[in-house]
């Protein structure tokens, strides 16, 4: 072909629509709009978000968080549910900040797919842009990438992450955590996000339908329950019972056992009692139709338990009551014990 007779080509030739990516920004501003908080300077349209931190902060210490949604994308593009995937991502790293005592301030997102659809990112966003509200944190960014070749038709991937802040006297690290303090748990809304893998094989092998009934409920509302944040109640009982809440434990991949070690010192250990809670009955259904084992349970899933706490026993149930009367469901897990070197530091009796 000679170069008069070559047919000019476009970016849309190529599989980048601009023009989309434009009215997905369009379609995301509004949302973003509704999570504006103190702090925000500039946001969604710059080349960079500007957020000043509060001047109520005297020493402020900046946490930062980033995180996905694992698996569980994959039965959002097969059951065609992408509303609540956004509020998983913000959930992730906005929990794993408030352990250490953070107040998320502002979160960004970064979407990556294929083929651009504005409708099918708009209803991600708009999850992400729910979840900051719940957070109490701003959606002042983020990137949308569309990359023809890179994802197959109908997929997508999903990344974010959260600066928070703590005053540099209220960090929680768990240093503090001694023998005798008590272990709260504080109910999860579903497996969240971690799981899904082997929750998958057992939706494959059970040759489950996400219309079916369960438990009163459709599997797929079960099954894609959005992750629970948990900003807002721990928040206020930090702020109202300050170093008696000694330590705190999102428990995501890893479940129980690998996730409240990172909070001890050696020579401690967590002695969780199964009987303290009941595991819902996803869990109890994953289990049997899976013939998995108790302790693979409790080190794949939550079983129940979104976020740990440990406190010191003689304000133990206030802390509790006052969790519940925020609206969490409490269960008292359990106790911190001493231990031998090389004793595993969670247990589950």
């Amino acid at each position: 072909m000679t170069q008069e007779n070559k047919t000019p080509l476009t970016y849309r030739d190529a599989g980048v629509d601009i023009d989309a990516g434009e009215a997905l920004v369009d379609r995301i501003k509004p949302l973003a709009a509704k999570t504006m908080r103190e702090g925000v300077m500039a946001g969604i349209g710059g080349f960079g978000a500007l957020f000043e931190v509060p001047k109520r902060y005297r020493e402020p210490v900046l946490v930062s968080g980033t995180d996905g949604v694992g698996t569980k994308l994959r039965l959002a593009f097969e059951w065609q549910r992408h509303d609540t995937v956004g509020v998983d991502l913000v959930a992730m790293s906005v929990n794993d900040i408030l352990v250490q005592g953070a107040e998320p301030l502002f979160f960004l997102d970064y979407f990556a797919c294929g083929k651009l659809s504005v409708d099918v990112a708009a209803r991600v966003v708009g999850g992400i842009a729910k979840g900051c509200e719940q957070a109490g944190c701003a959606l002042i960014g983020g990137e949308t990438a569309e990359m023809p070749g890179m994802y197959p038709d109908g997929e997508y991937d999903l990344a974010g992450f959260a600066v928070g802040a703590v005053e540099k006297s209220a960090i929680i690290d768990g240093k503090t955590i001694a023998a005798g303090d008590v272990i709260l748990g504080l109910a999860s809304s579903g497996a969240h996000s971690n799981g899904y893998s082997l929750l998958r094989k057992v939706l494959a092998r059970t040759n489950a339908r996400p219309d079916q009934d369960f438990h009163g409920q459709p599997l797929g509302d079960v099954v894609m329950a959005p992750t629970r944040i948990y900003v807002k109640p721990v928040l206020t009982a930090l702020a109202k019972f300050g170093g008696a809440i000694k330590g705190l434990a999102h428990i995501t991949g890893g479940g129980l056992l690998d996730n409240v070690p990172r909070i001890l010192q050696p020579g401690l250990q967590a002695e969780i009692e199964a009987s303290a809670w009941s595991m819902p009955a996803l869990f109890k259904w994953l289990q049997q139709e899976g013939d998995i084992d108790a302790q693979e349970m409790y080190r794949v899933f939550n079983c129940g338990i979104g976020m740990v706490l440990v406190v010191d026993a003689d304000v133990a149930s206030k802390i509790g009551s006052e969790l519940t009367l925020l609206g969490e469901t409490v269960a008292v897990l359990g106790q911190i014990k001493a231990c031998d070197a090389g004793a595993s530091q969670t247990v589950v009796i």
